[in-house]
């Protein structure tokens, strides 16, 4: 047998080695998650939010701030599909672009937190025990608070409005990412390949990059989507309150809000905001457990 035909053979990958797309870790959690079924209704839920989001304004079938005084309090039906408010203005197309307000908080949000929650993580698994115990106890202490109180604080300090309540929320969910990644990478801290390449002479900042952050972007990615909803509801009950979005805006916490005075006679003001906030929690919801199944190769099924 000559050395060609040794070499063509197919071999088994070693320790360390890359394997092929086809086999990769990330194809047969893809194929796990299209096996999901509540994940990929969570995901279909999700499409048409995103849909009403980025197109709100172009799909709603009337001005979402147009007020018809003629058509207060008017029930659904063919011509407002979810009936109208107190100053006539249709819910149906106020729904639909409100979820523009809650999708953009919530992925400024949980950006924020993400990058600056798996940085702190990172650097406090990683360095020596007294820059873990500064940067943890700086996390314990932000964690000690209820996530919506320490926001309202937050919003206290810097006044209201929807940028202000994106910066609030983000603050809130630092140590929840802080926590995951510093427990992510504790546990790989000592394996070969980051020994190996201290030993080859690879500078902190090059193997947190290019080893340890891989190897703990699954635990980030499920917890991306759970902490989206979470910060729905944040701005959601920030705007409840009167701190998010302000007036004449659209969002549905602050819908919810209005319809609180007038659930007796015209319910649907609250139902169908109450409602869209549901669908959209459940969606991530459903979509994160769904990565989680995926992705963690102890809950394989």
């Amino acid at each position: 047998m000559t050395i060609e035909t040794i070499s063509s053979k197919k071999r088994k990958p070693q320790a360390g080695e890359t394997l092929g797309p086809a086999n990769t870790l990330w194809r047969d959690a893809a194929r796990r998650l299209l096996r999901h079924r509540l994940a990929m209704f969570g995901a279909a839920v999700l499409c048409i939010v995103i849909v009403m989001g980025v197109f709100g304004p172009a799909i709603s079938p009337y001005d979402p701030n147009g007020m018809d005084f003629a058509n207060r309090f008017a029930g659904p039906s063919l011509e407002h599909w979810m009936g109208t408010d107190d100053f006539g203005r249709d819910i149906f197309s106020r729904v639909i672009v409100g979820a523009r307000v809650s999708l953009q908080v919530g992925l400024v949000a949980v950006s924020v937190a993400t990058l600056f929650g798996t940085a702190l993580g990172l650097i406090a698994g990683y360095s020596a025990r007294a820059t873990d115990e500064v940067i943890m106890r700086a996390m314990d202490v932000l964690y000690a608070f209820p996530a919506i109180l320490l926001a309202i604080a937050i919003m206290a300090a810097l006044g209201k409005g929807i940028d202000n309540a994106m910066i609030a929320i983000g603050i809130v969910y630092v140590p929840i990412f802080a926590r995951i990644a510093r427990a992510a990478v504790l546990g790989i801290r000592n394996e070969e390949f980051i020994i190996a390449a201290k030993a080859m002479g690879a500078g902190d900042i090059r193997i947190l990059a290019l080893h340890v952050l891989p190897n703990v972007l699954s635990p980030i990615i499920v917890e991306v989507t759970l902490s989206l909803a979470f910060a729905i509801l944040a701005e959601a009950a920030l705007s409840y309150l009167g701190l998010g979005t302000q007036p004449p805006d659209p969002s549905w916490g602050r819908m919810l809000s209005e319809g609180r005075a007038f659930y007796r006679q015209s319910g649907w003001m609250a139902f169908f905001p109450g409602f869209a906030i549901t669908l959209t929690v459940m969606g991530f919801n459903f979509l994160g457990d769904g990565l989680r199944d995926a992705l963690d190769p102890k809950l394989r099924r």
